[in-house]
């Protein structure tokens, strides 16, 4: 997901426990269970044969049911932990109508009442309070409130057998007579989460500097004062010039000159679940003796949820003075991406007598209370001329938030700065607010609000094409992002764009070239059924615009390479693609790795944390500490480690050939201190390695353990470990290394020397065993304090053919074929997967997934999957289902995240099949059957 940098990183994590005196740690999961789990660099060899990948590295470990969820543990598995544990449970108020006037339990009588029951009264009074309550809200709702939310806690209830707490959970569930209720009422008006607009108004022609855009003079925030937005004025001394343009086009789209048609539509984007098949769990273990707080997690944002477990403790009664937070596999699809859950689980650890404690969801409570993706209400419009061609762009969204603000803020405005999907537009207006709701909370989720913006613009351009007599791919080669164009924030995005190729390749399809003639024969076969194609194409920006990753590789003298990697594996196959990101220049893929690493005395660089918020003369100062970088790490979003992460992968790789294996290949072949080979000279860029052994121009084949050898004896380099940073490009230094300066796109560097290495540079490795090799020189993307605008872009289409019953209005999907432009595919089985999860996730968001606001929403703890309905095999035509990648553009091509961008087009061409198929354009997802048959 695309998430903004206000995840902690590792440095700022350390920085704010060690403020509060905690000795506190992140560390992965196999880590403590490296007596019952085997660890990564053990786990089964087979995953590779013969150079060719045959399961993820952590596939076999997953289907033998190894325990790397945090899901599937108890605390009799936790080495160290008391093996007795206690059963928490959640109880949440399903109204936010009346006053709540406390809790009757009689009916659980004395044999399964909780033997411990915390409420808002008992933490205020012991100080324990919620981090963040702007962001995150608080525990427990008080006795004489009214809730802000359907699905609030208001109590927390601890049993010590199990037993005795499921027959309480039986007798509890979708029981309402438990809550006592005061007089009607309702929760206290708030001012909204988030507003925000983006006014561009380009120059006469496109290679010009625009007039105003959002990079270059600012995003328009208003002052956010009352339960309604109020834009400023144009005689605002801030934003005046912005609201100028911003009501010359306002005026342009109520009023267009002749020559100019303005279609504009109002559309809905529902709630929806993120359906993560884990629900939220955790274990805790609260020792209170030795002020230890022990925590197993599922979340994607390990280092901000213990460092927020620290401060909630710190800031109570509790003794506090150490903190062990074990960071498990995931999968969350941003669900569990900052989500208040994990305050509970270590709540329930203070409480529970010093017993480890489980607290984990079920499915009725995860539809209540975990995080769901914004509904939004759009108005999208569009000015285009007589030849076809986009003149200027409006969007207006309305976004329901929920109880608590959590990411709404950018959720709003990454969503509404991405509305224009991949098309080119002078001019633009986009404004987004997200307002305060009793709806159970909204935040991170796949699409981070992209979904909701791009599919309506799709669904229009369609429209607009039909009304134009044009073929609707046709209109779309006509106004489509070309390379060197400018977004609606003013940014250029950086290389080829190449949605044209994608366009061409559908425009000359079947499925689209014959669709007039295979709706005649597939409705004359089936009577009563109507037959439609649909297309739509985006394009989606990966990563959070200041992106830092480390990864370590190194040899051993009998030619074995280990990693150490910053990424941690939330689903995406992130390790498996690193541990073969290194093939190209290592000629083979890491043999034994440690992921979601976390101490990293190999790199004793230093940091605020600030990428995109330090002044940018203070960045030229501190940029002269060789020993400073902007950033130490990134979260784990944002479909970031195909590019970024992969980055910092070759980089290591790439640095260990030049100054290793390349220098012991030189001395193998005869050339030891760089002259003339033999009369036949060869360079760098000639290595290259065919079936696992170096070569370069016509000399001989030498195996990898070969080189690993030489290069340990001669004391080359056999470890290098790097920093990288990028913000919309990046950071690049010049280092000087035995003697050679050379210039890499990294901003820190260790090195280890061989084992032949001299008395100094061994004396030298005094960091983790590394050498710290101050950068002589360096260059950072400058900073843009106004906006930086996303700038690498993964373009996707995807064309459907479905068939609607004219008597039940029930949609059948028929088949869909996807065209991705991720870059140099890293692990093809990995992108492929990725593909087809997230196709089946859009068609479920496009015709059948959907939440009801209000008391009869998932906040009344009554929905589970037996009324929100999940697409199952046979309504995604999964035997029906084509994705086509194209080839990357070069050699040296890099990946594109795509996690999220594939699941987008397939929203809108189901909605633009429908219509084709129906005649009717519909304007509110999901397009179930009750609402295609009250059309029809």
């Amino acid at each position: 997901m695309n998430v903004p940098k206000s995840d902690l990183s590792r440095r700022s994590f350390l920085k704010a426990t060690a403020a509060l005196g905690v000795m506190a740690g992140v560390r992965p999961l196999e880590q403590a269970l490296a007596q019952m789990v085997e660890p990564a660099s053990a786990q089964d060899a087979g995953w590779m044969a013969d150079g060719r990948l045959r399961y993820r590295r952590d596939g076999m470990a997953k289907v033998t049911g190894q325990k790397l969820f945090a899901v599937d543990l108890r605390a009799k598995d936790m080495p160290g932990w008391p093996a007795q544990q206690s059963y928490a449970l959640l109880i949440m108020i399903p109204r936010a109508d009346r006053i709540f006037a406390g809790l009757d339990l009689s009916v659980l009588g004395q044999e399964f009442a909780p033997d411990v029951l915390v409420d808002a009264q008992r933490v205020q009074a012991d100080g324990v309070l919620m981090p963040e309550p702007v962001f995150y809200g608080n525990h427990f709702l008080p006795k004489g409130q009214v809730s802000p939310m359907l699905g609030q806690p208001v109590a927390l209830g601890i049993w010590h057998d199990y037993e005795r707490y499921r027959e309480a959970v039986r007798r509890l569930r979708f029981n309402d007579g438990i809550f006592q209720y005061g007089a009607a009422a309702t929760p206290p008006q708030r001012k909204p989460y988030v507003a925000a607009r983006y006014v561009r108004m380009g120059a006469e022609t496109h290679d010009e500097p625009d007039l105003y855009a959002p990079l270059t003079h600012g995003i328009v925030r208003p002052a956010l004062t009352g339960p309604e937005v109020q834009w400023p004025g144009v005689d605002d001394a801030k934003h005046g010039k912005a609201m100028q343009y911003a009501g010359e086009i306002q005026q342009l789209m109520q009023q267009p000159p002749e020559g100019l048609k303005v279609f504009s539509r109002d559309y809905q984007s529902q709630s929806t679940e993120p359906a993560a098949l884990e629900p939220e769990n955790g274990l805790a273990w609260y020792d209170g003796a030795k002020g230890v707080m022990h925590m197993v997690g599922a979340t994607q944002a390990p280092h901000a949820t213990a460092a927020h477990v620290v401060s909630m403790v710190k800031a109570s009664r509790f003794a506090l003075h150490e903190m062990d937070y074990l960071s498990a596999y995931t999968v969350g699809y941003g669900q569990k991406e900052h989500h208040s859950f994990p305050y509970y689980v270590a709540l329930a650890a203070l409480y529970a007598q010093g017993r480890p404690v489980r607290l984990a969801l079920d499915r009725w409570q995860q539809f209540q209370f975990a995080l769901k993706r914004h509904p939004f209400d759009l108005n999208t419009s569009i000015a285009v001329d007589d030849q076809g061609q986009f003149q200027a762009f409006t969007v207006d969204m309305r976004g329901d938030g929920g109880g608590t603000m959590n990411f709404s803020p950018s959720v709003g405005t990454l969503g509404v700065a991405s509305s224009q999907s991949v098309y080119y537009f002078p001019k633009s207006d986009l404004s987004v607010a997200v307002y305060p709701s009793a709806e159970v909370t909204a935040g991170s989720v796949r699409g981070y609000g992209t979904l909701q913006s791009m599919a309506p613009t799709e669904m229009l351009v369609d429209e607009i094409a039909e009304q134009l007599q044009m073929d609707a791919i046709a209109l779309r080669q006509k106004n489509m992002m070309r390379t060197g164009l400018r977004n609606t924030q003013g940014s250029v995005p950086a290389g080829h764009l190449r949605i044209g190729e994608i366009l061409e390749l559908a425009a000359k399809d079947s499925v689209w070239t014959q669709r007039a003639k295979r709706k005649a024969e597939y409705e004359a076969a089936n009577p009563g059924m109507l037959y439609g194609v649909g297309f739509a194409a985006v394009q989606k920006s990966f990563g959070t615009a200041g992106e830092a990753a480390l990864a370590l590789i190194e040899l051993s003298p009998d030619g074995k390479l280990k990693m150490k990697h910053i990424t941690a594996e939330i689903g995406t196959g992130t390790t498996t693609a690193q541990m073969l990101a290194a093939q190209p220049f290592l000629g083979r893929p890491i043999d034994e790795v440690e992921f979601a690493a976390q101490k990293w005395p190999q790199m004793p660089v230093h940091t605020e944390d600030k990428p995109n918020s330090t002044p940018q003369a203070d960045e030229d100062r501190q940029s002269q500490d060789p020993y400073w970088v902007p950033s130490f790490t990134s979260p784990q979003s944002a479909s970031n480690s195909a590019y970024y992460f992969t980055h910092t992968t070759r980089q290591a790789a790439k640095l260990l050939l030049a100054h290793g294996l390349w220098p012991a290949a030189l001395s193998i072949w005869g050339n030891p201190f760089g002259g003339p080979l033999q009369g036949m000279p060869v360079t760098l860029d000639q290595a290259e390695w065919v079936d696992g052994k170096l070569v370069a121009g016509a000399m001989p084949p030498l195996s990898f353990e070969r080189l690993a050898e030489r290069a340990h004896a001669l004391g080359l380099v056999t470890g290098v470990c790097v920093h990288t940073f990028n913000r919309r490009s990046w950071a690049s230094a010049e280092f000087e290394l035995d003697g050679k300066r050379f210039a890499a796109e990294i901003d820190a560097l260790s090195v280890r020397w061989g084992d032949g290495a001299d008395a100094a540079k061994k004396a030298a490795m005094d960091s983790g065993g590394y050498a710290f090799q101050p950068r002589v020189k360096v260059s950072y993307p400058p900073v843009h304090r106004l906006a930086a605008g996303a700038v690498y872009y993964a373009p996707c289409a995807t064309l459907v053919e479905l068939a609607v019953s004219s008597g039940t209005g029930k949609v059948s999907l028929l088949g869909h074929k996807t065209w991705l432009d991720c870059g140099a595919q890293i692990v093809p089985e990995l992108v492929s997967g990725q593909l087809q999860g997230g196709v089946a996730m859009g068609i479920g968001h496009a015709l059948y997934e959907e939440l009801p606001l209000g008391p009869t929403g998932p906040g009344n703890g009554q929905w589970s999957f037996n009324r929100y309905h999940l697409p199952r095999g046979s309504e995604v035509a999964v035997w029906k289902a084509e994705g086509h990648v194209l080839a990357p553009i070069s050699r040296t091509d890099p990946p594109k995240g795509m996690a999220e961008v594939v699941m987008i087009p397939v929203v809108a061409a189901c909605a633009n099949a429908v219509a084709h198929a129906t005649g009717k354009r519909f304007y509110q997802l999901p397009l179930t059957a009750q609402r295609i048959k009250k059309a029809l």
